[in-house]
Order: structure tokens, then C-alpha cells, then sequence
């Protein structure tokens, strides 16, 4: 079934999956290409040059992982809009210095000039009118017990041998992140509305949700527009 002309979702449409470790980012950014048969944008962690390094002394190299980042995410933001779009992406590069970078800082492994070298570089590059931003970012959103069991269930090591403090801080910097989220349009999708895992079909209802969400905005952007030329 053609669910982009179904459910009015432009051929050229940027989708952005955001949400704390553990919601499945990554099977929701699959699920949606395959079902609206767009191109995917994972990160690439195994040729990050720092990671190693970061974790192994967080003060020392937090500053250049997260401009590595943000150079890389920009990269792919520009690759995936010279192709016209039509993607899916998981993660987005608001998160890094929405969440991650002021995580750091806050805590001291990022000194004060570091982190605010980092945030005046990226809203130079991202906050501008001449960053392609996505149509819409998903936020797939579920309560800690539910993001624990989910993480658990997974099994990574380095994830389960995680203190669960930090788990519980990561979900409420999430959470008070997407808050006062206004880059993108955003569209909250609960974890416990769907299992993609085990019943493929309940795409359709977040995919329906999606297009719903992407023709309301952009009537609502081109009604402002038009308000703003009279």
C-alpha cells in the first residue's frame, strides 16, 4: 500500500526521530522508511574518532566530541536535503546541545568557554533561516519504568552496567528539553501505542498521525505567511 498519497505525506518530506536512550529510535526510523519507502540517516558511531577517548576522560574530550558531532550532523542535514529529501533521520541535531553539551556542563566535565563555544557555533550553523530544519520531529515519549525495561531488555553491557541516576537525569533533560522545543514542528508519539516488534501494522495509525500533523502545519505556516504579506 502507497501510504505517502494515502495519508497527503510530500514525497520530499525530513522526518526526525527524537527521544531519550532506549525509546527505539532506531526501529521506529526503519519502520517508517520502509512503509513510506524513504532513505534512512543513522549516526555513524564507529568512525567517531573520539569516543574512545570521551570515555575515558569526559572532561578532556567532551568538547570535541560534541563539535564532531555537530559537524557531522550538519553534513548529513545538508546530504540529505541536495537529495531532495524524503528521509527519515534518527536522532536529531538539536539534541546534542539541547541534552548532551549542557549535561556536561552542568555537571563540569565541559568548562563555561568550551560550552559556550560550542552553543554560539551551533546556533550560527542550525538556528538560522538558512538551515534546511526537518518538516516534523517525532517525539517518542514513555514514562523511566517503561525506558528501563526496554533498556534491560535490550541487554547492551555498557547500557545495563549504567547507574540507573543516570538514566532517571538523561529522561528528565529529555523531557524538559522537548518542552521548549520550537525549531521544528513536533508530533509526541507514546511508546505504549504502538509494538512495531511484534505487530508491523501498527505503523499505519502513527503514519496516518504524521500526515495529519504535516498538511495541518503547513496550511498554518502558508495562513501565516499570507498574514504577514498584507
Amino acid at each position: 500500500m502507497d501510504f505517502r498519497t494515502k495519508y497527503n505525506i510530500p514525497n520530499n518530506t525530513v522526518i526526525a526521530i527524537a527521544g531519550t536512550v532506549g525509546v527505539g529510535k532506531s526501529t521506529m526510523t526503519k519502520a517508517l522508511a520502509n512503509s513510506l519507502n524513504f532513505r534512512t540517516s543513522f549516526e555513524k558511531v564507529d568512525t567517531n574518532p573520539y569516543l574512545d577517548s570521551f570515555y575515558k576522560d569526559f572532561s578532556r574530550w567532551s568538547f570535541h566530541l560534541q563539535i564532531y558531532f555537530l559537524a557531522e550532523r550538519f553534513k548529513e542535514q545538508k546530504r540529505i536535503f541536495e537529495y531532495g529529501g524524503g528521509f527519515i533521520q534518527d536522532r536529531s541535531i538539536y539534541e546534542d546541545t539541547g541534552i548532551f553539551a549542557k549535561m556536561h556542563f552542568d555537571k563540569g566535565t565541559m568548562t563555561k568557554t568550551d560550552f559556550e563555544t560550542y552553543t554560539n557555533l551551533f546556533e550560527a550553523m542550525v538556528m538560522t533561516p538558512y538551515f534546511p530544519h526537518p518538516n516534523i520531529l517525532i517525539y517518542l515519549e514513555g514514562s523511566l519504568d517503561d525506558i528501563l525495561e526496554r533498556i534491560d531488555l535490550r541487554g547492551r553491557l555498557m547500557e545495563k552496567e549504567t547507574p540507573i541516576d543516570y538514566w532517571t537525569e538523561l529522561h528528565s533533560r529529555y523531557d524538559n528539553w522537548i518542552n521548549n522545543f520550537n525549531s521544528c514542528p513536533v508530533l509526541r508519539v507514546n511508546i505504549n501505542d504502538y509494538d512495531l516488534l511484534n505487530n508491523e501494522d501498527s505503523i499505519e495509525p502513527i503514519i496516518q498521525r504524521i500526515g495529519e500533523f504535516i498538511n495541518l502545519t503547513r496550511h498554518y505556516v502558508k495562513s501565516t505567511e499570507l498574514h504577514h504579506s498584507l
